[in-house]
């Protein structure tokens, strides 16, 4: 019976009581909560955190650290800009180069369509036979071709005359002439000694002379040039020198071409001979003494201003006179080569040094 009794459940009585003539229900005690939760839909969002609080001073580290920052992100954003924009001028760049290519390809084409078009109208309305009798007597086919194999050039050419062949043997022998006379042996030693007698008889071989002289005192002028040690290649004497042995290489370019053509005037002829004879000599101080005398002559007032009083003087007429007034140096061209004689001496009085110290130049 006594575990019968524990087995059994009790249920609380409720009791009923009032209050103010208000019936309460009281909860029993031992009952579980019923109610279920607020679906999740119906929670409230959690409140987002607090901003921290914003500083009122800040260091120097972090103002540093921020304006590198900044910084580095503008720098960012400028190699990107600048990657780019190269990318964009590259493709723009190979673009044009592309169209100009294509435009140079079409021209060519068209150009070569027109020559050969021309030349087709050419062959076309070109006479089938033009032989000049005048030509075909002088010389006999078979002399021609001889002579073209001599030579070594072709004997005959397809759809070549007679008169042809002449024609084509008289080209080929001027350009074998024209190669001989520019690559005539370079004179020796002896024989560029120029004599003050061969002036005004041979006057073919004083401008040989004169020709081959100067171009072995340029010669050997650079070549002492390129013997220098590089220090002093580099260096800001050693550039000089060397531009001045290349001006005064192009400023007597003209000489030269006078001294081929055989047409300097009479004064600069002799006075440049007399000049050469006293260099080979080595007698420096007497070559730029006949140099000073081509240059600004005997004239009283060689320079500036020649008339400087309103009284008429005995003297004044002869400034005109021959070989006193200093007209050379009026031309630009001649002045320019007659300084680059003076720069040859120069040059020579140290390739060539005289016996005697007292014919060096100052």
């Amino acid at each position: 019976m006594k575990g019968t009794e524990l087995c059994q459940t009790t249920t609380p009585t409720t009791t009923t009581t009032t209050h103010n003539g208000l019936r309460l229900h009281p909860r029993p005690r031992n009952l579980k909560k019923t109610q279920n939760p607020p679906p999740p839909h119906h929670r409230l969002p959690p409140h987002p955190p607090p901003p921290p609080p914003q500083k009122k001073y800040l260091k120097r580290s972090e103002v540093e650290s921020q304006r590198r920052a900044a910084y580095e992100a503008q720098q960012s954003a400028l190699e990107t800009h600048r990657a780019a924009k190269a990318a964009q001028k590259r493709a723009a760049e190979e673009a044009e180069f592309q169209r100009r290519e294509a435009t140079k390809a079409k021209a060519k084409a068209l150009a070569d369509a027109r020559r050969a078009k021309a030349d087709e109208e050419k062959a076309k309305n070109a006479p089938a036979v033009e032989e000049p009798p005048e030509e075909a007597q002088e010389m006999t086919d078979e002399d021609a071709v001889a002579a073209l194999r001599e030579l070594g050039e072709p004997a005959r050419v397809f759809g070549e005359s007679a008169a042809g062949r002449v024609r084509r043997l008289k080209r080929c022998l001027a350009a074998a002439e024209a190669r001989r006379v520019a690559s005539a042996p370079a004179l020796t030693a002896e024989e560029m000694v120029l004599d003050m007698k061969d002036v005004g008889v041979d006057d073919a071989k004083v401008y040989r002379q004169l020709s081959g002289w100067f171009a072995l005192v340029l010669r050997e002028w650079e070549l002492a040039l390129e013997a220098r040690p590089e220090a002093v290649k580099e260096s800001f004497q050693g550039k000089a020198a060397a531009r001045s042995m290349q001006q005064a290489k192009l400023y007597m370019g003209p000489l030269f071409v006078h001294f081929g053509n055989r047409d300097l005037k009479k004064e600069l002829y002799t006075k440049i001979c007399e000049i050469v004879v006293e260099a080979q000599a080595r007698r420096y101080v007497k070559a730029n003494d006949l140099y000073l005398r081509l240059s600004i002559g005997n004239a009283a007032w060689p320079i500036g201003v020649t008339m400087v009083g309103i009284h008429e003087r005995s003297a004044r007429e002869k400034l005109h006179e021959k070989g006193m007034a200093a007209h050379i140096m009026s031309d630009e061209v001649t002045r320019k080569f007659l300084q680059s004689i003076k720069r040859c001496l120069s040059f020579c009085q140290t390739r060539w040094i005289p016996e005697d110290p007292l014919q060096m130049m100052g």
